[in-house]
């Protein structure tokens, strides 16, 4: 079955999600940089079953300059050294933004030592944008594309 194209049927919606994302990249790429948002991007896609984001973000993440094997242990993070204290705040209120959990204070607290107030906005800003995205794709379901080095 053919679902509908969200680009084609509602292109002024698709705009505004689209100007999200350039406004996101730019306060990203000034704050906490493009590697942390790619791996928000596809540890959100891996929590929504998302195929079509985590092949798209996977080779956004490559170009970025990411490593194959941050990636594949990306669903492991908590049990890796791969990732620095920065990378593991902003997973771990991935994973709780994501699954609706709580926010409680001492997380606040944590995040904030590491992050400032602006970052904070940021990042829960570009974690919101990716699970809208996982959702548009769960719905409409386009054809999904991964590229083989």
């Amino acid at each position: 079955m053919q679902r509908a194209n969200y680009y084609t049927v509602e292109p002024e919606l698709m705009t505004y999600l689209i100007k999200q994302e350039a406004l996101i990249k730019r306060k990203v790429e000034a704050s906490f940089g493009l590697t942390i948002w790619e791996l928000l991007k596809l540890r959100t896609s891996q929590l929504n079953q998302c195929a079509y984001c985590l092949a798209m973000h996977s080779k956004q993440a490559l170009e970025y300059g990411e490593s194959i094997n941050r990636i594949i242990a990306l669903n492991a993070w908590q049990d890796t050294p791969l990732y620095n204290k920065k990378e593991r705040a902003a997973l771990a209120l991935c994973e709780k933004l994501t699954l609706s959990q709580n926010i409680d204070d001492d997380f606040y607290l944590v995040l904030a030592e590491l992050f400032d107030q602006p970052n904070l906005v940021t990042l829960t800003v570009a974690i919101n944008a990716i699970n809208s995205w996982n959702r548009m794709v769960k719905m409409f379901k386009p054809t999904v594309e991964f590229n083989e080095r």
